[in-house]
């Protein structure tokens, strides 16, 4: 957009006309203060500065803006590049709405969860004193949960104004499930040697419970210790330890049977009405679908957990007496009650789980295999039908009698009266099956609640606050890729058949409670592989039928994320037809500040060490597994010839590098994150001035390497991108909480560049030394 330039401007949501732009001047590197705006709507604001040539982009955002995003602020500058021309750069800010949707979705999917396990132990049958007081004791801890989320439920729906918390609140009760200060940025080069480009980025303080505070540590080192503790807590409970592994498969046998009981209820249906519409194709397609989803069930449920835990709760039954209590072997003591007899702590599968040869193991087996036995007569009997009506004259002998008794009894010309009473029973076989394996499972459950009162209550409170605010994040950076993307036929195939990588920058330091809010993080971010995307149709071009949906519970969460029709109808075509769409969270950490200083010079950083080792050898997975299903066009290119593989093992060297605020590392891996069409987010303890510096260190590194700006411009453009200007909306761009935390904010604030940090390290030394002895002197 050049001195002259007029564009009519519409509304955010282009349902009317918002005024007209002139541009009478544009000083190079400055932000355009002499752009003039005028409005035709006196009560209307226009912040947004659009180039008319980008028009799909200028649609994209459109379609965003509202539903997702909102309240954009923008700043536009003109740079020389290298050969003495000029680029245009575009920095567009926003806040999301899904800083307060996702928690609020969570915290009704964590109650309705927790309400369904308590109306689960109430099921389990009457239990002997001992278990029966465990169990209304982890009740009444359910109860007090359910509670707690209801209250700040009820305190959120109050809530209005912006669509971010400020970190002024990040220690507020009633907000703790939400993130600190959300944003996006996108910044956009219009360049006369090169196509229009667009560089994404998402902006959040560190997930983690900040109301609940950092005084033990973070989740981790909270979790690692709590297991330790489970041990001893299941001998003083008279309980069974199960490991994490057990509890978790646990989890997942009551998830997976909870879908596919009523999934298997319905493709039976649909065999009968096909069977009805004496269609052969329909018959076998419902079939087909049918055998797969009741072989799916019976195979979740062949697992020797699921069988020892029926027998544990047959144990736990009132009058329940074991023969080896009348024979006490040479280790027990007779005074020993049935309950000691099932407990252990040891961690080996066999030996941690009881087995009571006087109760008939084989019962568990007989019961879902009949499953499996119900659904070979449905399949012989379909056979049968199709083959009659393709007239074959050979008829299929059937080997069981009973088979044979129940197709004979029956007129054969009707389809759906002979399969109506296999079905029936293969319903009945389900039923039967799911009860048995939900009691089971509900008392292991039970019994890793009962070794965790109360501690691990707290723990899993804690956890859902720092996964709430990391699924906010996540999903905040999948709609802004997403929408970005849709034009991308290459990005749209690594989508479905990979997945994306989304890469977490931390620039938290290892030192006093910043350790705690890292431990958290990573938990929260590890967390995110429960979670899985899927794109649907929306239902209206409404903007609430457009915000996206999340499902599940807390083992396994799905976001749905509807498109307007014609965006849907471009998806490929395992996209449309609801392919889960997968995520690889990974997190990078290099604190940068004094106190990281400190950390490095008396501290430890094992965990920062720890956890880029980890995150490493996951990035590098993730590349193995792309390079192997999506060809080499379909990712970006890029002006640096450096390929991805060498990239990785720069990263991969300087990962076991023993070297003080290493930001290579995150250079790197932002480098490696936009090569492989990832998702980039940048995070510290309030998003604020650690993030700042690197967004526009970060921006900056892209206008040199991939847009040539010339190196007299450099620091002349990270200076222009780091000022706070103190006019109009543009005052909030370095500071989002700008005229929303507190009055007397000051009005500027200077960033400290990151070489500072690197070059002069005795010197903050120095000065926070000097610093404590002033604050000492003060209120002394």
């Amino acid at each position: 957009m050049m001195p002259g330039t007029r564009a009519t401007k519409q509304s955010s949501d282009g349902g009317c006309g918002a005024g007209t732009v002139v541009v009478s001047r544009l000083k190079m590197g400055e932000m355009e203060e002499a752009e003039h705006i005028t409005t035709d709507v006196p009560s209307q604001k226009c912040p947004l500065v659009c180039d008319p040539a980008s028009h799909g982009s200028a649609e994209r955002d459109r379609l965003l803006t509202g539903p997702v995003f909102t309240n954009p602020v923008c700043k536009v500058y003109r740079f020389q590049t290298v050969d003495n021309k000029w680029m245009l750069v575009r920095e567009q800010m926003e806040e999301c709405t899904l800083s307060f949707s996702v928690p609020k979705q969570l915290l009704l999917l964590y109650m309705q969860e927790d309400m369904s396990r308590v109306q689960d132990l109430k099921e389990l049958g009457e239990l002997s004193p001992h278990w029966d007081n465990l169990r209304k004791e982890v009740i009444t801890r359910y109860a007090g949960i359910i509670s707690s989320y209801q209250e700040t439920l009820a305190e959120m729906e109050k809530i209005t104004g912006p669509s971010f918390k400020p970190s002024c609140c990040k220690a507020q009760k009633s907000l703790e499930f939400v993130p600190i200060n959300l944003h996006t940025q996108r910044m956009r080069v219009t360049c006369p040697r090169k196509t229009d480009a667009s560089y994404d980025i998402v902006t959040v303080g560190a997930p983690a419970a900040h109301f609940q505070g950092f005084k033990g540590g973070g989740l981790q080192r909270l979790l690692n210790r709590h297991e330790s503790e489970k041990k001893s807590f299941s001998t003083a409970y008279q309980c069974i330890y199960y490991s994490p592994e057990h509890t978790a498969k646990a989890q997942e046998v009551l998830s997976s049977v909870s879908l596919l009981q009523p999934l298997i209820t319905s493709l039976a249906d649909q065999l009968l009405q096909a069977a009805q519409e004496r269609s052969s194709p329909g018959l076998r397609e419902a079939l087909r679908n049918l055998s797969d989803k009741t072989e799916q069930f019976v195979h979740t449920l062949k697992d020797e957990l699921v069988k020892s835990a029926l027998l544990a709760l047959h144990a736990a039954r009132p009058g329940y007496v074991s023969k080896n209590q009348k024979t006490p072997r040479h280790d027990q003591s007779p005074a020993r009650t049935p309950a000691d007899k099932t407990t252990t702590t040891c961690n080996n599968v066999d030996d941690s789980i009881p087995h009571h040869k006087e109760f008939d193991e084989e019962e568990w087996d007989r019961v879902w295999a009949s499953v499996a036995k119900c659904l070979n007569c449905v399949i012989a009997v379909v056979d049968k039908l199709a083959e009659e009506d393709d007239h074959n004259d050979e008829q299929q002998r059937v080997a069981e009698q009973q088979l044979a008794d129940v197709i004979t009894s029956h007129n054969p010309g009707d389809w759906r009266e002979q399969l109506c009473p296999l079905v029936a029973r293969l319903k009945e076989c389900v039923t039967e099956v799911v009860d048995k394996a939900k009691r089971a499972v509900t008392f292991v459950l039970l019994q890793e609640a009962a070794c965790s009162i109360p501690q691990g209550f707290l723990l899993q409170q804690r956890r859902d606050v720092v996964f709430s605010q990391a699924l906010a994040v996540l999903a905040c950076g999948f709609v802004m890729r997403l929408y970005a993307g849709m034009q991308d036929k290459g990005f749209l195939k690594q989508l479905h058949l990979v997945g994306l990588v989304a890469q977490f920058e931390s620039l938290l330091s290892t030192y006093s409670e910043e350790i705690g809010m890292l431990e958290d993080m990573e938990v929260g971010i590890s967390d995110l592989q429960r979670v899985v995307f899927k794109i649907t149709e929306a239902k209206t071009g409404e903007l609430g039928d457009i915000q996206p949906v999340v499902r599940g519970r807390r083992d396994h969460f799905t976001v749905e994320v509807p498109l307007p029709g014609p965006a849907f109808q471009n998806m490929p075509e395992e996209i449309k037809e609801g392919k889960l769409l997968r995520v690889f969270p990974v997190l990078f950490n290099v604190g940068i500040n004094e106190q990281q200083t400190l950390a490095e010079r008396f501290g430890d950083i094992s965990l920062q060490e720890r956890i880029n080792q980890k995150n490493f050898e996951m990035l590098e997975f993730y590349y193995k597994s792309l390079s192997e299903k999506v060809p080499h066009e379909c990712l970006p290119c890029f002006q640096s010839q450096t390929e991805i593989k060498e990239l990785l093992e720069t990263l991969g060297q300087n990962v076991v590098t023993k070297r003080r605020k290493n930001v290579e590392i995150l250079c790197i891996a932002s480098a490696i994150c936009r090569r492989l069409n990832g998702i980039r987010f940048t995070s510290c303890k309030s998003a604020k001035d650690r993030t700042s510096m690197s967004v526009t260190l970060e921006q900056c590194a892209l206008l040199r390497d991939e847009h040539q700006l010339s190196k007299d411009f450099f620091m002349r453009a990270l200076d222009c991108m780091r000022s706070r200007l103190s006019h109009g909306d543009f005052g909030r761009w370095e500071d989002p909480e700008a005229g929303a935390a507190i009055e007397n904010k000051p009005t500027s604030r200077h960033f400290y560049p990151i070489a500072l940090l690197l070059v002069s390290s005795h010197l903050l030394v120095v000065w926070l030394i000097l610093s404590l002895v002033f604050l000492l002197a003060k209120y002394q």
